[in-house]
This record gives C-alpha cells, structure tokens and sequence, in this order.
C-alpha cells in the first residue's frame, strides 16, 4: 500500500472515531444513527482522494510533495 493510501486511511479513521466518541458522548446510542454520522465522517477524506487536484491525496498529491521535496534539496545545496 502506498504511503498516500495509508496516510488516507489514517485520516478516515480520525473522522470516524472523533465522530462516534463525539456522539456517544453527547448520548446517542442509537446504532443507526452511529452508523450513518460515522460513515458520513468518512465521506470527506474519500471525496479529497477521489479529487484529482487535492494537493494531501489526490493525484497532484505526488507531484507536489516531489516538488517540495527538489526545493528543499536545492535549499540544502545552497547552504553548503
């Protein structure tokens, strides 16, 4: 699985606890409706997958990070 694909899933299963904790704090204990807000936390991190320009996951996702990454090298190679 590639690092983006984990740091996806990592970021859905936030949403999805932070949720259910949240609302089963606040007393709702119906399952149902734990369900659906659970699973609907997770429709965020999915739609910013799914979105071809989203600079964390999407498919420009690579091509920033490798050009954050050639800046920093460069920054380093001045700096010697």
């Amino acid at each position: 699985m590639e690092k983006k694909h984990i740091e996806m899933l990592k970021s859905a299963l936030r949403h999805f606890a932070v949720t259910a904790v949240a609302l089963y704090g606040a007393g709702i204990t119906d399952i149902k409706a734990l369900v659906f807000a659970t699973l609907a936390a997770v429709v965020g991190p999915a739609i910013r997958g799914i979105d071809k320009n989203d600079p964390a996951f999407g498919l420009v996702a690579d091509t920033v990070e490798n050009a954050i990454i050639a800046a920093a090298s460069k920054s380093k190679k001045k700096t010697k």
